[in-house]
């Protein structure tokens, strides 16, 4: 079983800066691929950036420029750097791993970008 814990959520003003954490616990030996996704109340979540084990990134159009994902293969924690941030930008932000084939996530952290 694999467990993850995000962290660094908070309320920031827009144009601001947050840097979230998640890292990953358990049977971890064959994590593959790690994402962030975003949820607003009352939608669907969306794929925020993706980092495969090797280091190559995709993000969603709306945050490219802005946002940047990386990991720490050793620590089995990957991290997403926001700048630039808009009120577009809120909502709860969960890690995704796959592992051995099998889908985890996190419980979310909330992300509120307001003045």
């Amino acid at each position: 079983q694999v467990h993850l814990v995000e962290s660094g959520g908070g309320l920031v003003q827009p144009g601001g800066s947050l840097r979230l954490s998640c890292a990953a616990s358990g049977s971890i030996f064959t994590i593959t691929d790690m994402r962030w996704y975003r949820q607003n109340e009352g939608k669907q979540r969306e794929l925020v950036a993706d980092i495969a084990s090797g280091g190559s990134t995709g993000y969603a159009d709306s945050v490219k420029g802005r946002f940047t994902i990386s990991r720490e293969n050793v620590k089995n924690t990957v991290y997403l750097q926001m700048s630039s941030l808009k009120p577009e930008d809120t909502a709860v932000y969960y890690c995704y791993a796959l592992v051995g084939g099998t889908e985890y996530w996190g419980q979310g952290t909330q992300v509120t970008v307001s003045s």
